[in-house]
């Protein structure tokens, strides 16, 4: 099966985003893995003359010096340019802090360019943001940012990769008629398929490219186990193993007729 683009529906919003008069840095939220990186740099691509790439996770003692001394607008992209080995244009340079909740200076940071610097295009993306503000870790810059969230691909998203054309058909449709029996037929096995793989690229891209379903299903553990590293990150000791075991029976829980989650149900 050929692979397409993979692109997000999401795209649209950025561009909107991208021309508002109103226009204020952007912070993109997410679970990890939902392809927020993906979605930035080929928006970047395709609508900017360049794209400047900053990931603060892994990398957070340098380029925490570049927010250190100040909050300067001026200073800061500057120095950023000098770091990246890149000229940034106003409005047309599209810069992306990647995993942001690593610094807190460079997420207090947006509130001046949102004041003061407003022509430099700013998206902020981050995992696990919304735990480091409750735990107040954070000055986090109210009534200066734009919000927008990414989940993992819908299955119109999925349909668009995996058979554009027949995404094309459905998408032209202007009336309320029987479809053709091939057509259900083929939506019906990409529904079913998309069911059983879900909506995380890295694991679309394994089915797509061919690679079977053991890799899929490799893929999948992947994620999980990703995830639960997270719990051990970014909670105290005391309550990994509870959170391991309300983890473990989100899938119980879900098959019931009844999906309201019961605590008492994961132990007693």
């Amino acid at each position: 099966m050929e692979v397409s683009f993979m692109k997000r529906l999401i795209t649209d919003k950025l561009v909107e985003w991208k021309n508002s008069s109103f226009r204020k840095p952007l912070l993109l939220k997410g679970a990890r893995q939902v392809g927020k990186t993906y979605a930035l740099l080929e928006f970047g691509k395709e609508y900017y003359d360049n794209v400047v790439y900053l990931h603060f996770e892994g990398n957070t003692e340098t380029l925490n010096k570049i927010f250190a001394p100040d909050l300067n607008p001026k200073r800061i992209i500057e120095e950023i340019s000098a770091y990246a080995k890149q000229t940034i244009f106003p409005h047309k340079t599209l810069i992306i802090f990647d995993e942001i909740q690593a610094c807190e200076q460079a997420l207090t940071s947006l509130k001046y360019f949102a004041e003061e610097a407003n022509e430099y295009h700013i998206v902020a993306a981050g995992s696990l943001l919304g735990l480091a503000i409750n735990r107040g870790n954070f000055s986090f810059p109210v009534g200066k940012v734009d919000f927008l969230d990414l989940y993992p691909l819908t299955f119109k998203e999925f349909l668009k990769t995996a058979n554009e054309k027949l995404y094309n058909y459905v998408e032209e449709l202007s009336e309320i008629s029987a479809l053709p029996q091939f057509i259900t037929v083929r939506l019906s096995e990409l529904y079913q398929q998309y069911l059983v793989i879900g909506g995380m690229p890295a694991v679309i891209n394994s089915f797509l490219e061919n690679k079977g379903m053991e890799k899929v299903k490799k893929e999948q553990q992947a994620i999980l186990n990703a995830y639960i590293l997270d719990f051990s990150k970014h909670a105290e000791n005391k309550d990994i193993p509870r959170i391991i075991h309300i983890w473990n029976s989100i899938p119980s829980q879900l098959a019931k007729e009844n999906r309201k989650f019961v605590y008492k149900m994961v132990k007693p």
